[in-house]
């Protein structure tokens, strides 16, 4: 062992003695569970539009909109979702490595259950034809239940729900 390494060593071996691990055992509470506000629930008629428009495995943002959508759907708000440029990514059935289904890493395959989930509790899952046009995806591919949609349909489901007057969630990612 060179001088370098002992002191690499000495140093990993300081480093890891500052701090105790783990600080806190598993179960402990960090954080309050105060809820500010009301469990709002839908009221007669109301709807609820979510928008993607973000890669499905690359950031938490489009699997936490799905997870809004059908918390809205639960809460009994007609719920929609639309899918659209690499969101319509989410929308394949045929995802998974190394066979169809079969998760690559933990979490790859989120989407699918979240979006299937949706839609056996009724919700509605549009996808923009466009979007997959642009990421070469096949509507036969789609999971089963999501709705193909012409490109024009986006904003004019905007328009469609919002005269509803449905909340909106937008989600966007680069």
């Amino acid at each position: 062992m060179t001088d370098l390494d002992a002191q690499l060593a000495e140093n990993i071996a300081k480093s890891l003695a500052e701090i105790p691990h783990p600080s806190q055992p598993a179960g402990t509470n960090l954080y309050g569970s105060t809820k500010l506000f009301p469990d709002y629930q839908a009221e007669d008629g109301e709807s609820y539009l979510t928008l993607v428009h973000g890669i499905p495995h690359e950031s938490s943002v489009s699997f936490v909109a799905v997870l809004q959508a059908t918390r809205a759907l639960r809460k009994g708000f007609d719920s929609a979702i639309y899918f659209y440029g690499p969101g319509t990514l989410a929308c394949m059935a045929t995802r998974g490595f190394p066979t169809v289904g079969d998760a690559g890493f933990p979490g790859e395959l989120n989407m699918n259950g979240s979006i299937e989930t949706f839609i056996k509790e009724g919700g509605t899952v549009y996808c923009c034809r466009f979007g997959l046009a642009l990421h070469g995806l096949r509507e036969e591919d789609l999971i089963e239940g999501v709705i193909p949609a012409h490109p024009l349909d986006v904003q004019d489901a905007v328009i469609h729900y919002a005269r509803k007057g449905a909340i909106i969630n937008s989600t966007y990612n680069l």
